[in-house]
């Protein structure tokens, strides 16, 4: 299954490469569409902090990201989808922290490679007053973005990426990081998988920079590989993320404004493999998030956001609030940053 998986991977990536047979449609921006998009309102700042950048990194830069999130919960939703004044005490009182580093490189104008290395150490305590906690690696992450829409400044059209995700289990790998509980990676890091499993996630993203607005949105689609269980085979749901962001930058040459992101985490009740769920949340979850984020400009090549992201309506899920800080250093072969 391992190396199904792996060789999956590699033919989504090897398929970005391929050449289009004659005739067909063209789904590689052209270099006109690239520098009309380079040279409209696009302000160099953070951007979403729940959202990979929509838009590719040029030829040959580089940015490096420390992500701090973390997690605080106390109350739970019931089996249906409910505002957090329906929500219950425990059973799970849960604090977390979730270091990570983001790193992404314009490999082309149209593809975008990136790596996410994780650690988490988490703290929890049970109705009965029993308490768990661990510290170690989490799970990491190759990525690759193709870009074949750049959005038209003097047009609707928007920037369309795919993203394609494959999650190594590094946080049972290395040092068999207890799976948290809730069972998941931070919410918003990336796209959420389940912790500790082996994973592919596909989806698609959109960006439109109106000024003095930017928005963006995107849904994701994770399969979780078989694991096990003693001498069982286990099968849990796939899982939905999705994605709507809108920023409004105030200062455009100190990169300074704020964003509303709402975030949304679907544990469904199918594989994608055909096979009967047997582990996890049987009968599905969902989570809705919503964010409010500052961002701010402090060189030509840093800058960060930070905000805190509350959970507005859940079921069969923690009730929790998320406080996160990123930030973004970035590095061009020419000496010029270039904003995504």
């Amino acid at each position: 299954m391992y190396k199904i998986i792996f060789l999956i991977f590699m033919i989504l990536l090897g398929s970005l490469f391929s050449a289009h047979p004659a005739g067909s449609v063209d789904w590689v921006p052209t270099d006109e569409e690239i520098q009309k998009y380079r040279k409209s309102w696009n302000p160099f700042s953070h951007g979403p902090i729940l959202l990979q950048a929509v838009d590719i990194q040029p030829q040959g830069q580089l940015s490096v990201r420390p992500f701090l999130f973390t997690q605080i919960g106390e109350h739970s939703y019931g089996n249906r989808l409910t505002l957090p004044t329906e929500r219950n005490e425990g059973p799970i009182h849960l604090s977390s922290l979730a270091p990570s580093v983001n790193v992404s490189y314009g490999l082309t104008n149209h593809i975008e490679l990136g790596l996410a290395a994780s650690m988490i150490a988490f703290w929890a305590k049970d109705s009965t007053g029993n308490s768990t906690s661990d510290t170690g690696f989490g799970d990491t992450s190759l990525i690759v973005k193709y870009r074949p829409i750049v959005q038209d400044p003097d047009t609707w059209r928007p920037s369309l990426t795919v993203f394609s995700q494959l999650v190594l289990p590094t946080s049972r790998w290395i040092t068999n990081t207890s799976r948290p509980p809730g069972g998941f990676s931070p919410l918003g890091r990336l796209p959420n998988t389940r912790f500790g499993e082996l994973g592919i996630t596909e989806g698609v993203m959109y960006r439109k920079n109106i000024r003095p607005f930017r928005i963006s949105g995107a849904v994701f689609y994770t399969y979780a590989a078989p694991g096990s269980q003693g001498l069982q085979t286990t099968y849990t749901g796939d899982v939905i993320n999705t994605r709507l962001i809108i920023e409004h930058l105030l200062n455009d040459e100190r990169g300074f404004g704020y964003n509303l992101e709402l975030s949304t985490l679907h544990g469904v009740t199918w594989r994608a493999d055909g096979h009967s769920i047997n582990a996890g949340q049987r009968s599905g979850f969902d989570i809705v998030g919503v964010e409010p984020v500052l961002q701010y400009r402090f060189t030509d090549a840093i800058v960060a956001a930070a905000g805190v992201l509350f959970t507005v309506a859940g079921r069969n899920a923690l009730d929790s609030i998320y406080p996160n800080f990123s930030i973004f250093w970035y590095w061009n072969k020419t000496g010029k940053v270039i904003m995504r």
